[in-house]
């Protein structure tokens, strides 16, 4: 199989959330990357490359990466925010840097991924509406629109993501960690859905500490410091047949290794990348 594989500087502890941890510079985690062999990566959190959308472009070019796109929180159910004028700038870098899929996360608007509201029925409206917006304004300058279901978010749990599904046109972006971790059968959603499956984040979980996160007895930084991650193949996330699964139904998107990391030393950083190893080697002879 002849598969798309990427990284996300989350694998290095780069995150958009305040007080996570160490943010390592991009010159490092961009280098890292490509001494593992990898040749195109996600944009990351604001801040983490420039702004500018040539200045962005530039600065993958001159690291040996192409760019794959980005995750990109933004509040989608409040009628009175509207999202599109923030994604369409946002789009401007993915068009100065060739990148073709838009990562949208559904968040609550409160930091961190702890907790998420129920929404009424006038914020699912405003949601689902935004979400076929969000994809129409992505469409038009020639890049995906993905959604990413994402435990602390809107969207997060099975019952949720059917209703996008339902409701929405939007295509999924498949987190293989999160939605395990929401109670979610990944294997189940490829074979049911595969036509709305047009990108991929693989995490490998480990359920003991995932459940300890379920119940309330570790935040989601806890969690993800406790091990809940694991390096792809060594978790219980069946990430093999999930790719499997992804392969048969004629997948042909990205496969990007992304698992949330805390970095608060540079034994963390050694980890870190030793962990990125071990799942570049794993997803290489997965899809081989």
């Amino acid at each position: 199989m002849n598969a798309n594989i990427a990284s996300a500087p989350i694998s290095w502890g780069v995150i958009e959330v305040p007080g996570w941890g160490l943010q390592l510079d991009r010159e490092r985690v961009l280098s890292e990357m490509v001494s593992l062999g990898i040749t195109a990566t996600e944009f990351g959190p604001e801040g983490f490359l420039p702004d500018a959308p040539a200045e962005r472009a530039r600065v993958l070019a001159e690291a040996g990466l192409s760019a794959v796109g980005g995750f990109f929180p933004i509040v989608l159910h409040d009628a009175d925010q509207d999202p599109i004028p923030a994604i369409e700038r946002e789009l401007e870098a993915y068009v100065a840097a060739g990148a073709g899929t838009l990562v949208l996360s559904a968040v609550t608007g409160a930091e961190g991924y702890d907790a998420a509201p129920e929404l009424s029925e006038h914020e699912w409206q405003t949601l689902l509406a935004n979400l076929d917006r969000a994809q129409h304004a992505a469409a038009a300058v020639g890049v995906v629109a993905t959604l990413h279901p994402h435990l602390g978010t809107v969207i997060e749990a099975p019952d949720a993501v059917a209703r996008v599904l339902a409701g929405s046109t939007i295509g999924l972006c498949l987190d293989t960690g999160h939605y395990t971790l929401a109670g979610g059968d990944p294997v189940a959603l490829v074979r049911d859905h595969s036509d709305r499956i047009v990108h991929a984040h693989l995490k490998d979980v480990s359920l003991a500490v995932a459940e300890q996160v379920r119940a309330g007895e570790l935040d989601y930084r806890a969690g993800v410091r406790a091990g809940m991650y694991q390096a792809l193949g060594q978790g219980d996330a069946r990430i093999d047949v999930i790719v499997a699964a992804l392969a048969e139904a004629g997948y042909d998107g990205w496969y990007v290794l992304e698992q949330d990391t805390v970095v608060e030393s540079e034994a963390d950083a050694a980890r870190a990348l030793e962990q990125a190893r071990l799942s570049v080697n794993f997803i290489r002879a997965a899809v081989a």
